[in-house]
């Protein structure tokens, strides 16, 4: 059964107006009227608010509409991922649309905060994941673009204090697995944290060098530059090309900078 006419035919059942059922779980009735009228899904984290409320378990409420509503949200992501970098604009549009279907889904107002490029409309996004959401992938990444949102617009006090909030990692999933497991599983974990680490390595080299240059220290700042030159030319990574453009041209800045 469809999910909209489910929800109508419970509430129905409990002699219930759109109002009335909105009122009761904290929402707007024009949100209950899409949902019985097939314009949109309710958002996942009213699952167990809707399900407590009529008395019925999770599965009876949503059969398998939760899941084609979580494989649909991935194809929005996936396709907007795609377009990320190459085309921001086209990544926007892709989200949207899925937001038109899936109002303030937090899987996609996560992914969009990545082609937002207006501080303020960041800083709204953000604040409103950040209190809602009960995903804390989600939260954390939240509070990172609140920080640069804030950096944006000049706020570094604001900033420092959305960061704060993130809670320092010192180990990962593909670490535990690295160490716990073997054969395939431990290779793919250990390859791709490898090159997690190391471009972390090589933009952490980076800062490094900008303090430098700060302080007009500029030898130790190439000096910086050089060593992650060479790192990049050792591990030798196709896809990190663009640091290697990058770096080099920072260089050739800085010695300027230094003469």
């Amino acid at each position: 059964m469809n999910i909209g006419y489910k929800i109508k035919a419970l509430r129905k059942s409990k002699g219930l107006t759109q109002e009335q059922l909105a009122n009761a779980i904290g929402i707007s009735f024009q949100a209950v009227s899409k949902w019985e009228n097939n314009i949109a899904y309710p958002d996942i984290t009213l699952a167990p608010v809707l399900a407590n409320f009529f008395g019925v378990s999770m599965d009876e409420l949503f059969d398998f509409s939760l899941a084609e509503k979580e494989e649909e949200v991935k194809k929005f992501v996936d396709e907007a991922y795609e377009f990320r970098e190459s085309d921001p604009q086209k990544s926007r549009q892709i989200l949207e649309e899925g937001l038109k279907k899936y109002p303030e889904n937090d899987i996609l107002l996560n992914n969009l905060l990545y082609v937002i490029t207006d501080p303020d409309e960041a800083i709204k996004i953000a604040s409103n994941l950040v209190e809602r959401t009960v995903d804390n992938e989600i939260k954390y990444d939240a509070f990172r673009f609140l920080a640069y949102a804030y950096k944006k617009k000049g706020d570094l006090k604001s900033a420092e204090n959305a960061i704060e909030q993130i809670p320092e990692i010192y180990f990962t999933k593909l670490t535990e697995i690295a160490y716990l497991l073997e054969g395939e599983p431990k290779y793919n974990a250990a390859e791709k944290q490898k090159w997690i680490s190391f471009e972390n390595l090589i933009q952490m080299m980076w800062k490094l060098a900008e303090c430098y240059e700060a302080d007009e220290d500029y030898s130790k700042a190439i000096i910086e530059v050089q060593k992650a030159l060479e790192l990049l030319r050792i591990l030798d990574h196709p896809n990190f090309g663009i640091y290697t453009d990058f770096l080099n041209k920072q260089i050739v800045r800085l010695k300027k900078k230094q003469n």
